[in-house]
């Protein structure tokens, strides 16, 4: 198992906040990197997690800097988990080209197109590979208390992992919550971009394994999800709340089993994120009581 080396601590809300680099085997050899909050009562035992998913252009640093989510997480004897969004310097021709596809925005799939297969392996890093490293540590994190959230490209991936999860008979997570998730990616110009670029089935490849409005209906069992979105944000036609929230009324879920809210004037960026990032966290620690 891949050996752990700390590249920062810093004391936050009376626990801490440290960045770890690892061999990642799943993303071809590269180093990954990620930030983990240990609040104050996991010097006693494991605690439960909540493993936040970034979106376009961001590193493991910019929620865990700017999110506003460690104070309710020290609160609630919460750790959080902060991934990469990509695997980095994979040395691929094109990877830098586009703020919107390869470095910075992984996408959280598993690439099989032969170009990026080796290394664009987001999705099996995020399930498997970070908690198992994480696990192998010794880091006191209850990996069968786990939830999941994420913002944009990350809400997605939240939600596409958190439904795979179920429809595996796994259940890793015990609830989602997503800040402006990209719902369905296979009518949005972001992820057509990304399914024609990394899967080699394109398109149709990823409206069967990746997109969430189709896997919502595929479902037969409870969900715990919330998704907030902001009404004034600039990429909401990227976004499709809606047609996530009608796929999953016309699968049998009511409003207390997945909750659409959309934000009055609120747009796209951290602010929105800091803004309701207590009621997520919490939000998290109450659905998670519940199953």
């Amino acid at each position: 198992m891949a050996r752990l080396e700390q590249l920062s601590c810093a004391k936050h809300f009376g626990g801490t906040l440290t960045k770890y680099k690892f061999k990642s085997t799943v993303l071809g050899d590269l180093d990954a990197r990620f930030n983990i909050f240990l609040p104050d009562n996991s010097a006693h035992s494991k605690v439960p997690v909540l493993t936040y998913l970034g979106g376009l252009t961001c590193t493991e640093d910019n929620a865990a800097q700017k999110g506003g989510f460690m104070r309710d997480a020290a609160a609630e004897g919460i750790a959080m988990i902060f991934p990469d969004t990509s695997p980095r310097g994979a040395g691929i021709q094109g990877e830098d080209d586009h703020w919107d596809f390869g470095t910075g925005a992984g996408w959280y799939v598993d690439a099989t197109h032969p170009q990026w297969a080796k290394h664009y392996r987001m999705f099996t890093h995020v399930a498997q590979e970070l908690p198992q490293v994480i696990e192998a540590s010794g880091l006191p994190v209850d990996f069968s208390r786990q939830s999941i959230l994420g913002h944009s490209m990350g809400g997605h991936g939240a939600l596409v992992l958190y439904l795979t999860s179920l429809l595996s008979g796994r259940k890793i997570y015990r609830s989602c919550s997503a800040f402006s998730p990209v719902c369905a990616p296979s009518v949005a110009p972001w992820g057509i971009k990304a399914f024609n670029g990394l899967l080699a089935g394109g398109v149709e490849e990823g409206r069967d394994k990746y997109d969430a409005t189709l896997l919502i209906g595929k479902i037969k069992g409870p969900v715990n999800i919330l998704i907030d979105y902001g009404t004034a944000d600039e990429f909401k036609h990227q976004l499709n709340p809606d047609l996530f929230a009608d796929a999953a009324r016309n699968a049998g879920y009511d409003e207390t089993q997945v909750r659409v809210r959309a934000q009055d004037g609120y747009d796209h960026s951290y602010y929105f994120v800091a803004t309701f990032a207590s009621e997520h966290v919490k939000c998290e620690r109450c659905l998670a009581s519940e199953l």
